[in-house]
C-alpha cells in the first residue's frame, strides 16, 4: 500500500523542511507551504491525502485555513500542530473539524501514526 500524500503548512521553515525530509525518508510524499495562502493554493492545485497544519502563522492563521478547507474540501483530513496552543484552541479546532491536534515538538512516529489513522477513516479528535 502506498503511503498517503501529505501537505505540511507551517511558517517555521527549519522545522517543516526537517519534518518533510523525515517523512520522505519513510516513504511518504510530503510537500511544504510556508504560509496559509500558499497552502490553500497547493490544495486547490493538487489535493493531498492529509494536511498537517500549524495553528499560529502570520497572515492567515491555521484556524482560518482550517475553516476554508472545511468549506471547500470538507472530507480532507487535517491534523493541527501547535507550539503554543491552549485548551480553547483545541476545542475550536475540533469544532471546525480537525481530525487530530498535537503539540510541538512532535515525535515523528506519532505523526506517522496519526496520518495513517486519519487517512484510514478511523479518526476521532484527540491530542
Amino acid at each position: 500500500m502506498d503511503e498517503p500524500s501529505i501537505l505540511l503548512i507551517d511558517d517555521e521553515e527549519a522545522f517543516v523542511t526537517t519534518l518533510q525530509e523525515r517523512l520522505e525518508m519513510r516513504g511518504f510524499s510530503a510537500r511544504v507551504a510556508l504560509d496559509g495562502q500558499s497552502g490553500l493554493d497547493m490544495i486547490a492545485e493538487d489535493p493531498p491525502d492529509v494536511i498537517v497544519l500549524d495553528l499560529r502563522m502570520p497572515g492567515i492563521s491555521g484556524v482560518e485555513v482550517l475553516r476554508r478547507i472545511r468549506k471547500q474540501w470538507p472530507g480532507l483530513p487535517v491534523i493541527m500542530l501547535s507550539g503554543h496552543g491552549s485548551d480553547m484552541d483545541f476545542e475550536t479546532c475540533v469544532h471546525l473539524g480537525a481530525a487530530m491536534y498535537h503539540k510541538k515538538p512532535l515525535d515523528i512516529n506519532t505523526l506517522i501514526e496519526s496520518v495513517r489513522t486519519v487517512t484510514q477513516g478511523n479518526q476521532h479528535p484527540q491530542r
